[in-house]
């Protein structure tokens, strides 16, 4: 089977993401009622982290031994790529000894370059542009409580960031609007989000505008690791950028808020909308496990049948 990579959520068809979603629901269900599904036994994953993590390490590790196979972490403070091994020498290296790797860095180049002289299925954790795997469970979440995310509107409160840019690729495959609101200064960049075009979403000067009527709101912190020297500055920035009630009343009254974590209480959310009813951030954040599992067994395994 020829090698896939999961770089940036297009890198799949909307055929392909849509059937990840069946599998995840599917897979799911089977994890919901205790039943054993191990396709992946005796395969590794190898699994490489630049930067720290909580959903992201613990869903995919969780997420390979619950598939029948094993996980491997590897942080770049302990291992060659910490002492400047070339990143083309470690892929080579690494996807020899391994079945598929799992990287969350900072230049998306990185983890290009390794790709590219990979020998088994590379996807992205998360680098300073793009976070795929985030969307995936993100969007799936949607379905679950909503259906369809076709002709929806999704607003974007806060940094144009890699969470951001990742929305305004999958609104170009899934055909949805996503109505982004930031800071003068933070705005979305096209080039760096991958767009194709404008034609899914619209940039708004006031947070409330980009809201109305709104089917999802989301958000995330203002602060993105890897920019802790700009902290001040980004919180004088965004200080009326806050998800907090008021603003989130301009959605439909069945708007959901979604939050890819951690998040800062009282900064770019309210506590009231993060633990109210339209928040649905627990179960966003347990569908990472789901659809990473979904998206792991299509990259070594193909197509299986849909039980």
């Amino acid at each position: 089977m020829q090698i896939k990579h999961f770089l940036k959520i297009n890198d799949l068809t909307r055929k392909e993401l849509e059937y990840l979603f069946e599998r995840a629901r599917w897979i799911k269900n089977e994890f919901k009622q205790y039943r054993r599904y191990w396709p992946l036994t005796d395969r590794t994953l190898a699994m490489i982290f630049d930067k720290n993590s909580t959903r992201t390490r613990l869903s995919f590790e969780a997420g390979m031994y619950q598939l029948g196979g094993n996980a491997i972490y590897l942080s770049t403070r302990d291992t060659q790529l910490g002492r400047g091994e070339p990143v083309e020498d470690a892929a080579q290296v690494v996807s020899r000894m391994v079945d598929m790797v799992i990287i969350r860095t900072y230049e998306h180049s990185i983890i290009e370059r390794f790709a590219e002289y990979s020998r088994v299925p590379v996807i992205n954790g998360l680098t300073d542009e793009y976070h795929p795997c985030q969307i995936l469970g993100d969007i799936f979440t949607y379905i679950e409580h909503r259906g369809n995310i076709a002709g929806k509107t999704v607003a974007w409160i806060g940094d144009s960031n890699n969470v951001c840019n990742t929305w305004l690729q999958a609104a170009e495959i899934f055909d949805f609007n996503v109505h982004v609101s930031t800071p003068p200064g933070y705005e979305v960049e096209p080039e760096r989000a991958g767009l194709y075009g404008t034609d899914y979403y619209e940039e708004f000067f006031c947070p409330h505008d980009a809201v109305k009527n709104a089917d999802l709101v989301t958000t995330d912190v203002w602060t993105s690791m890897g920019f802790e020297a700009e902290e001040e500055t980004r919180k004088n920035a965004f200080a009326d950028f806050c998800v907090d009630e008021e603003m989130i009343s301009y959605a439909k009254k069945d708007a959901l808020f979604m939050h890819c974590l951690p998040a800062h209480r009282g900064e770019e959310v309210a506590a009231e909308v993060l633990d109210g009813p339209q928040s649905v951030v627990w179960d966003e954040a347990e569908n990472r496990l789901h659809t990473q599992k979904a998206l792991m067994e299509y990259l070594l395994l193909g197509k299986v049948e849909i039980k």
